[in-house]
């Protein structure tokens, strides 16, 4: 009998770990190759592990709830063969020591290269890796008493093991320390205390809605929001689809929503305003070469995630409808790979599918820029001709768009979401697809 190694599979290029959520098999159960073992979770997906052998599962090397490392064996399947241990015994013994030793010198350094963050300038000579901000976060832990950690990796870095060891060990602050650090950080409003009776149910939010609550406090306290809100008339758009949907996706094998007409509006705006597309490290602006746009997604248990179009100015309408749907559709049923959540300049929120007018979206970092989309309405409206105005039926909605002012100005912002509705009233209603 042999003893296979089930590690963690890579699961995208900017995934280094990933949290154990589930064991789909127990130790003694048979597995079937490309049967899943395991469910884990990154920062925003769920994924399956599936084994790539066949036999018994003999020994869970974690537990769940247990964080892993890319690579990390983490369990042991019995299978029928030779020992691949054995093998590579027989293997090494071929090889001389010393080449050995510097190959896994060599290996060690790569590694090493790979795991280290990509420096932050957020005014902290140290760079912090985003797992070991999220758990300072949590842990209530500023950037003063992070820097204080000694570190035990490449350059003297912060490590997982750092803070988690730190945390064991750590000092309680004195209560009015503590207190003057809640009232400085919120100076105009204080948690109230939650009254509960008998009749309350009390839920503990999932994995995913804490870090939803997470992202959405941290990003409100990062950026300095404000909103630019304008209507548009989208009845020439709301014609050609009517009039070209069923051609669609008969030929296509696709549906047509309005969401790919308005993702090819955004993205022509975010050629004309590169300005939109950028992020920002400490006092540094990133200006991002890609256009690569965020897409809302609502989950059937109410969480929301939000899938990314790689390079959206670069596809046409039918690209980008297959795109669209395929993202949307695999984000319902949980199959979105951890690299199609990341890596996004701007996003858009569709919020008048649930009937809603405008909405104020929070940005999602580190973007500076959101659009929400609001419902489409028939409205009265003045239409102006050569022979004098009247009053007509118009298919209309209000585009929201929520910017960061610490970088973003009122011109800019206002200027932007003109040119979206530019682009979309002057939609072309002959054109083909």
């Amino acid at each position: 009998m042999a003893r296979f190694e089930l590690k963690l599979p890579r699961m995208g290029e900017s995934v280094a770990e990933a949290t154990i959520t589930n064991w789909l098999k127990q130790v003694g159960d048979k597995i079937e190759a490309d049967e899943a073992v395991l469910e884990v979770a990154t920062d925003k997906v769920d994924s399956e592990v599936p084994s790539e052998v066949s036999g018994v599962l003999i020994e869970q090397l974690f537990s769940k709830d247990d964080l892993v490392e890319v690579g990390q064996t983490i369990a042991i399947i019995e299978t029928e063969g030779e020992d691949e241990k054995e093998e590579e015994k027989e293997t090494e013994a071929t090889i001389a020591p010393e080449i050995i030793e510097e190959v896994t010198k060599t290996i060690e350094i790569a590694k090493e290269t790979v795991a280290a963050p990509v420096a932050i300038h957020s005014g902290s000579e140290k760079f912090f890796s985003p797992l070991v901000k999220n758990i300072a976060a949590a842990e209530g832990i500023g950037t003063e008493e992070l820097e204080q950690i000694p570190g035990t990796g490449s350059e003297g870095r912060v490590t997982k093991n750092d803070i988690l060891e730190y945390l064991k060990n750590r000092t309680p602050k004195p209560q009015v320390e503590a207190v003057k650090e809640i009232v400085e950080a919120a100076p105009l409003k204080t948690a109230a205390p939650v009254s509960v009776n008998g009749g309350d149910e009390i839920i503990e939010m999932d994995r995913m809605r804490k870090l939803i609550a997470g992202y959405m406090v941290s990003s409100q306290q990062t950026s300095a929001h404000v909103y630019s809100f304008i209507e548009v008339d989208v009845t020439n758009i709301v014609k050609w689809r009517e009039k070209h949907k069923n051609e669609f996706e008969k030929r296509e094998g696709e549906k047509l929503t309005f969401t790919p007409i308005f993702m090819e509006a955004v993205a022509k705006a975010l050629k004309d305003f590169p300005g939109m597309n950028i992020s920002v490290d400490g006092d540094y602006i990133i200006k991002k070469k890609n256009i690569n746009l965020g897409m809302a997604a609502a989950l059937p248990n109410g969480n929301l995630i939000v899938p990314v179009i790689k390079n959206a100015d670069q596809l046409n309408l039918v690209g980008m409808a297959k795109a669209v749907n395929d993202l949307g559709n695999r984000a319902k049923l949980g199959k979105l790979k951890p690299d199609e959540t990341k890596g996004g300049t701007y996003t858009v929120t569709n919020v008048g599918s649930f009937g809603s007018v405008f909405g104020t979206p929070i940005l999602n970092q580190p973007e500076v820029g959101s659009l929400a989309l609001g419902t489409i309405r028939k409205v009265p409206a003045v239409i102006e001709t050569p022979e004098g105005d009247f009053i007509g039926i118009r298919q209309k909605m209000f585009l929201s768009h929520g910017y960061d002012h610490r970088v973003v100005d009122g011109a800019l912002g206002g200027m932007f979401v003109k040119r979206v509705a530019e682009y979309l009233e002057a939609f072309d209603i002959a054109r083909t697809i």
